[in-house]
C-alpha cells in the first residue's frame, strides 16, 4: 500500500526504499500525522537488517511516503532525528522523527518591517524574503490565497525574532483566519492560504459500516448570550488625557442607548454569559451592530470534537472517496445522536494498517501548550514594545540637549548681533550650523509611532500606551519656523558683512 523512500538530499533522484507493500519487502513501523495548520509529521522505525539502517543524516536525508493505490504522497519532508532502542528480547531498533514540508519555513527568520498593504501583499512579501535566505529545495511559491479582511488592507510589524512559519501563523493564520497548504504542480511548490482546506463530500462514516469506535468531548465555555461589539479606537477630546485605554466605537447610538446585543432564547436556557468582540476596522456604528447581530446569530452554542477509529473503505474499492484531511463528511451514529456532517482536522494512519485511522473531526480545540505559546507570544509583544519606548525616551533627551543647545547658541547671536561683533557672529551662525544638524539627526532617529489605532496586531496595550503618553518634550520648538528665523538671520549677517 505504501512506499517509503529515503533521499540523500534534493538532487537524489532514485533514492533507496526503505519499505514496500509486497510480503517479501524491506519493512518498516511507522505513522503519518497530519493537521490543520500545523507541520505534517512522520514517525517510523527499522530493524538492523533494513537497507536504510545507518545511513540517514538528520536535517539532510529526505523521505517521501508514497500511497501506491492512489499515487499521491501522502508525506513529503525530513529526517529530524534518531533514537536507538533496545528491547528485553536483545533486538536492536532505531526510530526516527520526520517532519514534513511546512518545517522548511522554520530556516529562516524575518526581518523588522512596518508593512502597510493588502494581506495578500503581506503574504507575499513573507515567502519571497524567506525564499532569499534558503536552498531552492525549501522554496515556496505563493500560490491561491482568497483570505482579506473587510477592509483588504494591513497594517503589521514584522520582527526578525520570528521564524517565517511563525510570522505566518501570527501575523496572518490567528489574526485573519484561514488555513495552509502545500500544493505541487509540475514539479514547482506552492504554498495556498486559503479560508479552508478540502470540501464537503457524501462518503458516510456511519455505524455498522466503516465506524469502529467514536469520543465525544464537548466545551460549552464559548458561549456568548450577551455581546458587546466593539469596533475601531476612538480619538480622545482631551488632547492632555494620559489615560490610553482609549474607547472603542460602540453600537450605543444604533440600540437605544444599550452597548450590547441579547440572544433571548439563550439567556433563558444558559443565563446572561457576557463577552466583548473587537472589529478593527469597523468605523461606523450601523456596521458594527449588523455585524455584531450575524455573529450572534451563527455562533456555535457548544464545540463538539470527536476522536474516531473509521475504516477507510475506499481502499478496497467500497468507496469513492479517501478519508483527507479538511474534507467534511456525513457522520452518523444513532446511539450518540450524531447526525451531521463533520469535518476532519486531524488524521493519524498507521503504515501497515492503513485501512484504520484514527479522525479527529468537528471543532479544532487549542491544546495546553497551544494556549502556553499565545501566551508566550504576548509576552514578546510586550517586550517589544517596551524596546521601542526605551529607544524614543532615550532619543527624546538628546532631542531636549540638542534644543537647549540651539538656545544658548541663538542668545549668543543676539547679544552678538547687538554689539555688532561681526567676527563672533559668523563663528556663532557656524556654531549654530552644526548644533541644527545634530538636531536633525536626533529627530530622524525617533521610532516611527502611530496611534493604537492603527495597529491592528494588538502590539501596543494600554499600559504601554500610557508610558508613551508621559513622554514629553520639557521645551517645544517649532522646526519649521526655528528654520525660517535662522535663514532670516543667516541672509541678514551675510548683508551685513558685505557692507563691510
Amino acid at each position: 500500500m505504501y512506499k517509503v523512500t529515503l533521499l540523500e538530499g534534493p538532487d537524489d533522484s532514485l533514492g533507496r526504499i526503505i519499505h514496500s507493500p509486497t510480503v517479501s519487502g524491506t519493512k518498516v513501523e511507522g505513522m503519518i500525522k497530519t493537521e490543520i495548520n500545523l507541520i505534517d509529521s512522520f514517525n517510523f522505525s527499522m530493524l538492523l537488517n533494513n537497507s536504510g539502517y545507518g545511513l540517514i543524516k538528520p536535517l539532510k536525508t529526505l523521505v517521501t511516503v508514497q500511497n501506491l493505490k492512489t499515487e499521491r504522497f501522502e508525506f513529503e519532508g525530513r529526517v529530524l532525528g534518531p533514537l536507538e532502542e533496545m528491547n528485553e528480547e536483545g533486538i536492536v531498533r532505531r526510530a526516527y522523527l520526520c517532519e514534513g514540508e511546512l518545517g522548511y519555513l522554520h530556516d529562516s527568520s524575518q526581518r523588522h518591517l512596518e508593512y502597510r498593504g493588502t494581506p495578500y501583499d503581506l503574504y507575499e512579501t513573507i515567502l519571497n524574503y524567506h525564499n532569499q535566505q534558503v536552498e531552492p529545495y525549501k522554496r515556496f511559491l505563493p500560490g491561491i490565497v482568497d483570505v482579506t479582511n473587510n477592509t483588504d488592507n494591513a497594517y503589521i510589524y514584522l520582527s526578525a525574532e520570528q521564524t517565517t512559519f511563525e510570522t505566518i501563523m501570527d501575523k496572518l493564520v490567528n489574526r485573519l483566519g484561514g488555513e495552509l497548504r502545500v500544493r505541487k504542480e509540475n514539479g514547482v511548490r506552492y504554498l495556498d492560504y486559503l479560508r479552508r482546506v478540502g470540501e464537503d463530500t457524501t462518503t458516510e462514516i456511519k455505524l455498522a459500516k466503516n465506524l469502529v469506535s467514536i469520543t465525544k468531548e464537548v466545551d460549552p465555555s464559548q458561549i456568548i448570550t450577551r455581546l458587546t461589539p466593539l469596533g475601531i479606537r476612538l480619538e480622545s477630546e482631551n488632547e492632555a488625557a494620559t489615560d490610553a485605554s482609549q474607547a472603542r466605537l460602540t453600537i450605543d447610538s444604533v440600540n437605544n442607548g444599550l452597548p450590547y446585543i441579547d440572544r433571548p432564547d439563550l439567556i433563558s436556557e444558559f443565563g446572561i454569559l457576557g463577552k466583548s468582540k473587537v472589529w478593527e476596522d469597523i468605523t461606523l456604528p450601523s456596521n458594527l451592530i449588523s455585524t455584531g447581530i450575524k455573529f450572534m446569530d451563527e455562533q456555535k452554542l457548544v464545540l463538539n470534537q470527536y476522536k474516531l477509529t473509521a475504516i477507510d473503505l475506499s481502499l478496497i474499492g467500497l468507496d469513492i472517496d479517501t478519508l483527507k484531511v479538511g474534507n467534511g463528511y456525513p457522520t452518523i451514529n444513532p446511539l450518540m445522536s450524531i447526525d451531521e456532517t463533520l469535518r476532519v482536522v486531524g488524521k493519524q494512519t498507521e503504515l501497515n494498517h492503513p485501512e484504520s485511522s484514527l479522525l479527529t473531526i468537528g471543532d479544532k480545540f487549542k491544546t495546553r501548550s497551544q494556549y502556553q505559546k499565545e501566551s508566550n507570544q504576548s509576552a514578546q509583544r510586550v517586550a517589544e514594545l517596551q524596546n521601542i519606548v526605551t529607544r524614543q525616551s532615550n532619543t527624546i533627551v538628546t532631542l531636549n540637549h540638542q534644543v537647549r543647545q540651539v538656545n544658548e547658541v541663538v542668545d549668543t547671536i543676539v547679544v552678538q548681533f547687538g554689539n555688532a561683533d561681526i567676527p563672533g557672529l559668523s563663528q556663532s551662525i557656524t556654531n549654530l550650523n552644526q548644533v541644527v544638524d545634530q538636531l536633525n539627526i536626533a529627530i530622524a532617529a525617533i521610532p516611527t509611532y502611530d496611534l493604537a489605532t492603527e495597529e491592528r496586531d494588538g502590539m501596543i496595550r494600554h499600559l504601554d500606551k500610557i508610558k508613551l503618553n508621559k513622554l514629553t518634550i520639557d521645551q517645544p520648538i517649532d522646526i519649521d519656523q526655528f528654520k525660517a528665523d535662522f535663514l532670516e538671520l543667516k541672509k541678514l549677517v551675510e548683508e551685513m558683512k558685505g557692507e563691510e
